[in-house]
């Protein structure tokens, strides 16, 4: 799974602003097997961000009248159909993802990863599944849901076992925080789903406190704990058996864009 980290909650505008952004950056080469499904499919299943056009200057006013805008993402363009379009943050090797969409033939998912070793494993998982509803966006995906995505528009938003932070110093950089929680909620459709896993606790109860906290998100489980039962859909991926392994309990989260 991709690093994520939140740098600062200041708001847009202000002095210093430094906006969510989704990984933190890291290198690595490629090996053999990953070079190869990278020369042989990063034509079909690569996006790159700038195909959604220029990354605005931190601070820019939302202007509609401004080509890069929110331009949307183009379905037809991408997998020549309209489907739910379902984002997902992340894959990390893309197992779990080629899974994911081959049990979901019906929907889209855009997934997004900066890591280049871990895009390339991800298709060649894709390839061998033999999955075609499934693009992957090299870009920062807190930049592309605020800048991108068009409000309510998601059907689904998948982010499974992101970097926990586990230092206490570092937990400032946790993706999950309250800025992004309302980020995710305008671009959900009324009633779109945010799913979230991980093995680490106090990354969980913080989860859940920001996303019941959220204006614009409701649990469903709320009178349960709040936690959810594990998305059907999702496999057991190495993260979630690593944490096994480690006598971790994994827990679920799932809320909903209000109606």
């Amino acid at each position: 799974m991709t690093d994520h980290r939140d740098d600062s909650a200041t708001p847009r505008g202000n002095a210093g602003y430094r906006p969510i952004v989704s990984f933190q950056p890291r290198g690595g080469r490629m090996n053999d097997v990953q070079k190869r499904a990278w020369d042989a499919y990063a034509d079909e299943l690569l996006v790159e961000r700038d195909a959604f056009g220029p990354i605005p200057e931190p601070g820019t006013p939302p202007d509609p009248a401004t080509p890069w805008w929110r331009p949307g993402i183009n379905q037809i363009a991408l997998f020549g159909r309209v489907a739910p379009l379902v984002i997902e943050i992340g894959p990390g090797m893309g197992d779990a993802t080629a899974a994911m969409a081959k049990a979901r033939p019906d929907i889209n998912i855009l997934a997004i990863e900066v890591y280049k070793p871990g895009i390339a494993q991800t298709f060649s998982h894709l390839a061998r599944a033999g999955v075609s509803n499934v693009r992957v966006l090299k870009a920062d995906a807190a930049e592309v849901l605020r800048n991108v995505v068009i409000p309510d528009s998601l059907a689904e938003l998948w982010l499974f076992f992101p970097d926990p932070w586990r230092k206490r110093k570092h937990h400032k950089r946790r993706i999950v925080t309250p800025a992004f929680a309302e980020l995710v909620a305008s671009c959900l459709q009324p009633g779109g789903s945010w799913y979230l896993a991980t093995d680490w606790e106090h990354y969980a109860k913080q989860m859940l406190q920001v996303v019941s906290a959220c204006p614009g998100l409701q649990n469903p489980f709320a009178d349960e704990g709040g936690w959810a039962p594990r998305a059907p859909f999702r496999p057991e991926t190495r993260f979630e058996k690593r944490g096994l392994g480690a006598d971790r309990v994994i827990y679920d989260l799932q809320v909903t864009r209000r109606t």
